[in-house]
């Protein structure tokens, strides 16, 4: 599967769905971009059951800013649209397979568990 471009209009849709998304924060003026970029596009044809998204962040300043995106590239991680990994920095090829793999593996059902106590110890406090 190849790249999708995320927009204001498919940002919440595309990352709330189900599956694993990774989205690639990027700028075509960006060095270190431009090297991940190929990295990226390759895990995607290698992975047709996960969605890789790119926003291109001078494009789409909404999106950037309200995520606070402030060096690129980014890489964050959904599944089933929590939030799993959110680091800036370009990957090379096997870091990014490994984490595609840890997401993969992740039981959700736990993970919800952990999001909703830590939710309800934020809502006591």
């Amino acid at each position: 599967m190849a790249t999708v471009n995320l927009t204001e209009d498919t940002f919440e849709p595309t990352i709330q769905g189900d599956g694993i998304v990774l989205v690639d924060y990027w700028a075509a003026w960006c060095g270190p971009c431009r090297r991940f970029g190929p990295v990226f596009e390759a895990a995607s044809e290698a992975h047709p059951d996960v969605t890789f998204a790119k926003v291109d962040t001078e494009a789409e300043q909404g999106i950037a800013g309200s995520l606070g995106i402030t060096s690129i590239p980014t890489l964050m991680i959904f599944r089933d649209g929590i939030l799993l990994y959110a680091e800036p920095g370009a990957l090379p090829a096997s870091a990014l397979e490994e984490l595609i793999g840890k997401a993969e593996a992740l039981d959700m059902d736990e993970v919800r568990r952990a999001v909703a106590a830590r939710e309800s110890e934020n809502a006591g406090s």
